[in-house]
């Protein structure tokens, strides 16, 4: 019986390898979220209907792949694959279960930066955020972090870098950001979009159109473009002429969703305005690096999320509405369910709830819904 990490799973998921995953999660659990693999195939069983044995399902089990088995914490999934195991299957558990899943950041390369330095994105993989990180002659700057700021904290010293600079895009409601701890740990600045930014209790640095900032001698810019829809305070950021970071406003395979803080209707006229002017003007050179990503298959060959923002206005559906109402229409009436404790993750990152990790681990539990389907 072997112990995975969410480490080794995330290897599975990006290399498109093969795995056999026995969920005994509950089967609503389950069907919400589950750990995505473009090659993995599952089967669900919850753990309460194994406790009188493993011999039925034995025969189920393929003989031909590995095999995983996945649960909320840990603790009934190392019982189920001991089980197995005495059964004379070889098994895995994923090691502190889906919660390890949740939190587990993979930081890879985008790209090498023509005026000198790098561009990384963490993919949590478990949540569909993606954050980004820029490194230039010993300077970093970090855009939308999740609430592990220790992961970038001591990605930046591997790199012999120090973070100056940290952003939030928008004020965030699916998951708790990182941002304000991270700019407290590392005594850099920390920004967030003014009009986002009414209720929060705490001191940051406005965030406004065209702030730009430049990291490391090489000068790379960082350029804030005020594109609000998601939030009435979104803002994109261009770095190096060349990567176009969208936040939550436009994604690889949808849009971004304007109802968060109840007001839908009232800010899908600036979602529009925001990807069909605003956006337009731009170059269709850049590469679109959003703040999520909502489907596995969205990942590149390499693990990374990204596209050429030209391809995007060619086949991203919600990029190709013309008629202003049917627009409307699509963005209103397609929304998913609302993010779990989205109200209060909202809260949290004004300031004004402190919760504990444990209470932030649940606050975040499930996939992200920051997309119109």
């Amino acid at each position: 019986m072997e112990k995975w990490t969410a480490q080794k799973v995330a290897n599975y998921v990006i290399h498109k390898k093969q795995l056999f995953i026995l969920d005994v999660r509950n089967q609503d659990a389950f069907e919400d979220w589950k750990i995505d693999g473009e090659n993995f195939e599952y089967m669900n069983i919850p753990y309460f209907d194994l406790l009188d044995g493993v011999e039925e399902l034995v025969p189920q089990l393929p003989k031909d792949k590995e095999i995983l088995v996945v649960c909320a914490k840990e603790g009934s999934s190392v019982m189920v694959a001991e089980m197995l195991d005495e059964a004379g299957v070889k098994v895995g558990y994923l090691e502190g279960g889906m919660k390890a899943w949740s939190s587990y950041l993979e930081p890879l390369k985008v790209a090498d930066l023509e005026k000198g330095g790098e561009l990384y994105q963490f993919v949590r993989l478990g949540k569909g955020c993606l954050s980004y990180m820029v490194i230039s002659e010993g300077e970093a700057a970090v855009i939308d972090a999740v609430r592990f700021a220790d992961v970038f904290e001591n990605f930046a010293k591997e790199k012999n870098a120090v973070i100056r600079h940290v952003f939030d895009t928008h004020l965030h409601a699916d998951h708790i950001s990182g941002g304000r701890l991270l700019a407290e740990k590392t005594g850099a600045t920390y920004y967030l979009p003014p009009k986002d930014a009414e209720e929060v209790v705490f001191d940051y640095a406005p965030l406004e159109d065209a702030t730009t900032v430049k990291i490391g001698q090489a000068k790379i810019d960082i350029q804030a473009i005020y594109s609000p829809g998601h939030t009435i305070g979104s803002t994109s950021f261009i770095i190096d002429e060349k990567y176009f970071l969208t936040g939550d406003i436009l994604f690889i395979d949808s849009i971004g969703r304007p109802d968060l803080a109840g007001l839908a209707e009232d800010w899908v006229g600036d979602l529009r305005e925001t990807l069909y002017n605003r956006y337009r003007q731009l170059s269709e050179d850049l590469y679109v690096l959003p703040a999520h990503f909502m489907i596995i298959e969205e990942l590149n060959e390499d693990g990374t999320v990204g596209k050429r923002f030209g391809d995007l206005l060619a086949e991203n559906h919600g990029l190709n509405i013309e008629n202003e109402e049917e627009f409307r229409k699509t963005v209103t009436d397609n929304l998913p369910p609302q993010p779990n404790a989205y109200t209060q993750i909202r809260h949290v990152n004004m300031g004004r709830l402190t919760p504990s990790a444990d209470e932030q681990t649940e606050m975040e539990i499930g996939p992200n819904r920051c997309a119109v389907r």
